[in-house]
C-alpha cells in the first residue's frame, strides 16, 4: 500500500478506529473493528506502518500519524470525533433552499417552480454523494 493507494476495508476502519481512540494495542483493536484474529488486524496494521499512516511505540500500541490525516480523509471534514463528508454542508445548504422556494411556491411565483425544481435536483445529487462517501467509511 503506498501514499498515492487509497486505503478503504479494513485497513480503513483500522485507521479510524486509531483516529478516534488514540494509542490502541492490537487486541483492543481488533475487538474494536470486529476483525476475526489478531493476525488478521497485524496483518492490515503492517501495511498501514509501512505506508506511513501508523507508528507503533515501543510497548507495542499503535497510533494513527496525524499528518497523514488529510491524505486519507481528502473530502472529509473532522468535526471533533465525528467525520463527516464535506457535501454533507452542501447537500444542508441547498436542502434549506428547496424548502424555502418551496414555501414561496405557495404565494405564486412565476419562477418559483423552477428554482425548486434546480434546487430539488442539486439536493438529490448533493445527498447522494453524501452518503456514497458516509459508506465509504463504515464499509
Amino acid at each position: 500500500m503506498s501514499v498515492n493507494h487509497e486505503i478503504r476495508g479494513n485497513a480503513l476502519k483500522i485507521y479510524l478506529y486509531l483516529l478516534r481512540h488514540g494509542h490502541s494495542e492490537l487486541r483492543d483493536i481488533q475487538r474494536g473493528v470486529g476483525l476475526s484474529s489478531p493476525s488478521l488486524a497485524s496483518y492490515h496494521l503492517g501495511k498501514l506502518s509501512e505506508a506511513g499512516f501508523v507508528k507503533q511505540d515501543e510497548y507495542g500500541r499503535y497510533s494513527a500519524l496525524k499528518e497523514s490525516s488529510d491524505k486519507v480523509l481528502e473530502g472529509y471534514s473532522r468535526i471533533g470525533p465525528a467525520i463527516v463528508p464535506q457535501l454533507f454542508f452542501f447537500a444542508l445548504l441547498f436542502t434549506i433552499i428547496v424548502a424555502f422556494f418551496s414555501i414561496e411556491a405557495l404565494h405564486e411565483s412565476s419562477l418559483t417552480p423552477y428554482l425548486v425544481a434546480v434546487c430539488a435536483a442539486m439536493v438529490i445529487v448533493f445527498w447522494y454523494e453524501t452518503v456514497r462517501l458516509w459508506r465509504r467509511l463504515s464499509v
